[in-house]
């Protein structure tokens, strides 16, 4: 595996240098060689746009707060931390499975937007996106809490590419179940800790959320629904179902990733197995196992 994790210290240096009116071009630039993650789109992506769909920094306010934020992610070595992180992760999913594919990765570690409601305290500055194969984006606001995690959170996405690469599983649009998506967050989660202990929690699911009894069994009666344009609600919960126009479902932030974890730690405990060495088991395995286990053996099964 290569890794090339782009140089968006210097590329985001620039952008916020610039007069205005240059500075869309440079974020451009920057986003030019993540590119090929949306193959799958046939008309030619303006890939500015895609910077702000993932919380990217508002370019047109180049303010201190931003040139603070961009200094704490160097001071905290944040480019060098992913990359190890990166590679420790690889090196333990082909220890667990040794016939795994492991892509050669593309790697953008980006600034987000802390004038984002949503981004800075719904989802506490954080957004990752590791789902197409050879490619991982993190957007970040370099709070505390978040330079603690950023191996955790590298590693989590690497979790995603790995199981949705070549060999892995198949991630089908039209077809996929929140199921899927479900236990996939569960596992990536799980890897993380795994590798990083109590770090690897995604942190902005809250302790209460993951030990709720009702919150599981919600996600639970929705593992059949097909159709990513449903998924928000029942994996990231209502507040980004209603951002990205989607249909409320009465859960909280990070509903799918609690219910995942629970879901996965009784699989894993059921089989003596370790969420590496899952990278690629089909969820309506991982469910036909776990959900008798936690008392949802009624529940609907992906």
């Amino acid at each position: 595996m290569t890794i090339s994790l782009i140089d968006s210290a210097s590329a985001m240096a620039r952008v916020l240098d610039e007069t205005p009116h240059k500075r869309a071009d440079l974020v451009r630039e920057m986003w030019a060689p993540m590119a090929g993650m949306y193959h799958f789109i046939p008309d030619q992506l303006d890939m500015a746009s895609i910077h702000r769909q993932n919380f990217g920094f508002d370019w047109e306010k180049s303010s201190d707060q931003l040139r603070e934020g961009l200094q704490m992610l160097v001071d905290a070595a944040a480019w060098t931390r992913v990359a190890e992180a990166l590679e420790a992760g690889a090196a333990a999913l082909t220890a667990a499975d040794p016939s795994v594919f492991v892509p050669d990765l593309t790697v953008l570690l980006l600034l987000g937007d802390p004038t984002s409601e949503h981004f800075l305290n719904e989802v506490q500055g954080l957004s990752g996106f590791g789902g197409i194969s050879g490619f991982i984006a993190i957007t970040v606001w370099p709070t505390q809490r978040v330079l603690d995690r950023l191996e955790a959170i590298a590693v989590h996405e690497l979790h995603h590419n790995i199981r949705y690469s070549p060999g892995g599983i198949a991630w089908n649009p039209a077809t996929v179940t929140v199921g899927e998506h479900v236990i996939s967050e569960g596992l990536a989660d799980t890897f993380a800790t795994e590798l990083y202990g109590g770090a690897g929690h995604t942190h902005f699911v809250t302790d209460a959320t993951r030990s709720d009894d009702q919150v599981l069994a919600k996600v639970a009666t929705g593992l059949e629904i097909t159709g990513m344009q449903e998924f928000a609600g029942w994996v990231l919960g209502d507040a980004t179902a209603r951002l990205m126009g989607g249909s409320p479902v009465g859960l909280p932030t990070g509903a799918g990733y609690a219910a995942g974890a629970r879901i996965v730690a009784a699989y894993v405990e059921a089989t003596g197995t370790t969420a590496a060495q899952n990278v690629r088991t089909p969820a309506a395995e991982i469910l036909l196992r776990a959900l008798p286990r936690l008392g949802l053996a009624g529940s609907e099964r992906s």
